[in-house]
Formats: C-alpha cells, structure tokens, sequence
C-alpha cells in the first residue's frame, strides 16, 4: 500500500511537471453526481422502520411486489439509501443470484451528534460497542435488519489553528 501510494504521488508530481497531469485529467474526467448504497435483503419493510422510525429519514419512492415492497429509496437532508429484496434482483437479473447473497455490507455513517443516534439505536444489535477511535471518532457499530453492519461516527472537530 506505501510502496503504491509513493509511486502514485512520484507519478503525480512528475506527470504535472511535464503538463501530463492536465492532458490526463481531460481525457479521464468524469463527472460523478451522487452514489448511493443499495443493500440488498429479504425484507425491506423491516428497513424501513429502522431508517425512518428511529433516524428520520423519509420514503420517497417505493416498488410493491404482491403484498411487500420490493425497492425502497430512503432520503434525509442529501443523503440517500436505498435497499432492494433479493428476489426482486433474482427477477430483474438471474444472472447475479450467486454474487448477491455475498454480504453483508458496510456502512460509515457521521453524525452530528453520537449520543442521540445511540438513544435512537436503543435495542438494535450492537456490533461494535461505543469506541473512541486513534483519530478522535467516536463510533458504534450496528446491525440493521437486512444484518448489514452500519457504523455510525462523531468525528471530533479538527484543533484550532489560532
């Protein structure tokens, strides 16, 4: 990883002194609007109680599927999760049954403020108990009902330059 990183920022530095860095950065530039997780799970309606009942987050849209929900996006401020049911991918692609069930997956939440989130997380599996990080974070780890793994963090404000 060092070894990778140094020959990254040798090959950054030499490429913007030979003016490469702007022709690269031309060619291979994209732009990149929003990326959102979609968690996979037998159920989504589980899901949506955990995000919406306990941390406030809104529905906005919603797949039924029979009497379930099938795909559901969950959004609060400008931040968006959406969680889908394994049998709806298995429909939308057979191809993918034998990757999709590989979870669990991870997530780092930052939080304003951690010891609301915990009171709100009251009951819900803990994973990773109450931690204070080499950097300052303060974190907990959580298991959501689609048993993905969530860490929620309060990073500790950077020290005053004054």
């Amino acid at each position: 990883m060092v070894r990778t990183t140094t020959l990254l920022i040798f090959t950054l530095l030499f490429s913007a002194s030979t003016g490469q860095l702007q022709e690269q950065k031309k060619e291979n530039h994209m732009s990149v609007n929003k990326i959102t997780a979609v968690l996979l799970v037998d159920e989504v309606e589980p899901c949506i109680k955990f995000w919406v009942d306990r941390l406030g987050f809104e529905k906005t849209i919603e797949v039924p599927e029979g009497n379930k929900i099938a795909f559901v996006i969950l959004q609060k401020g400008n931040i968006e999760l959406m969680y889908q049911t394994f049998d709806s991918v298995k429909k939308d692609d057979p191809n993918r049954v034998d990757v999709m069930r590989k979870g669990p997956t991870f997530l780092y939440v930052e939080v304003s403020d951690i010891d609301e989130t915990i009171a709100a997380l009251k009951g819900v599996p803990v994973v990773m108990p109450l931690r204070t990080t080499f950097y300052s974070a303060k974190e907990i780890g959580v298991k959501d009902p689609g048993n993905h793994i969530i860490t929620f963090a309060q990073v500790a404000a950077a020290p005053s330059t004054h």
